[in-house]
């Protein structure tokens, strides 16, 4: 089922030197289930286009249905409601407190989301085999693990869609396939869509289907099967 549709999508920003076309013309359906990767070199508009479908930007033109309603745009507040209501984000750097044990951090996700559930925040971290750290604080456990927790976190108030821009940036290789391959897991057990930015060809191998983006453009568009090496 369509969970999302953009249609002639355009970002422009004015500048002293011109106008920047950040996405040009961007045409895209994302379906409910789907691991899409977003390929593409630095400045190709990957990160403007997952802002614009995170409500966190909106576009100059063009429209974006969710799950078949306008995406509010040009209103913070009804776009604020939007981010809260649908959308996980997992950034680059983890963002977790410091001063909060691993699964305070989950909780207090959980309660500004008004649904703090104990039993469910451990479950998550669980799933993210992070089930042995929940007293423990973010500056004691590895970057891989802190990302693990914050995929948790994410995710703890149910999201329909979860973006990430650079997850694995700072990570080295074998610790980025464990954070994936986590992720990959909690969005399979949780029904959430998923959309991510990389720059690590390596990675395609979690997708169901990788979006090339160069220019503001997208150039291939390309489904996955994964089915082999997930047996």
């Amino acid at each position: 089922m369509k969970l999302l549709e953009m249609k002639n999508i355009e970002r422009y920003y004015n500048t002293p030197a011109g106008v920047v076309k950040a996405l040009d013309g961007i045409n895209l359906e994302i379906h409910e289930g789907e691991r899409v990767i977003l390929l593409g070199p630095s400045g190709s508009g990957k990160t403007t286009l997952l802002n614009c479908l995170s409500a966190l930007d909106s576009p100059t033109e063009g429209s974006y249905l969710f799950q078949e309603s306008e995406v509010p745009r040009k209103h913070s507040e009804k776009m604020t409601t939007f981010r809260r209501n649908n959308i996980g984000y997992v950034f680059q750097f983890f963002n977790l407190l410091q001063d909060l044990t691993v699964l305070e951090n989950i909780l207090l996700i959980q309660e500004l989301a008004g649904k703090k559930d104990v039993e469910r925040a451990k479950e998550l971290l669980e799933l993210v085999g992070l089930e042995a750290e929940v007293d423990r604080f973010p500056g004691e456990i590895s970057g891989g693990q802190q990302q693990r927790v914050a995929i948790a976190r994410s995710i703890a108030k149910r999201p329909t869609l979860l973006l990430g821009d650079e997850l694995t940036g700072n990570l080295d290789t074998e610790t980025s396939n464990k954070v994936l391959e986590a992720l990959v897991h909690a969005c399979e057990r949780e029904n959430i869509t998923a959309v991510f930015v990389t720059h690590d060809e390596g990675l395609t191998r979690f997708a169901t289907r990788v979006i090339r983006i160069d220019s503001g453009r997208i150039i291939s568009d390309e489904s996955i099967n994964n089915s082999d090496e997930e047996a």
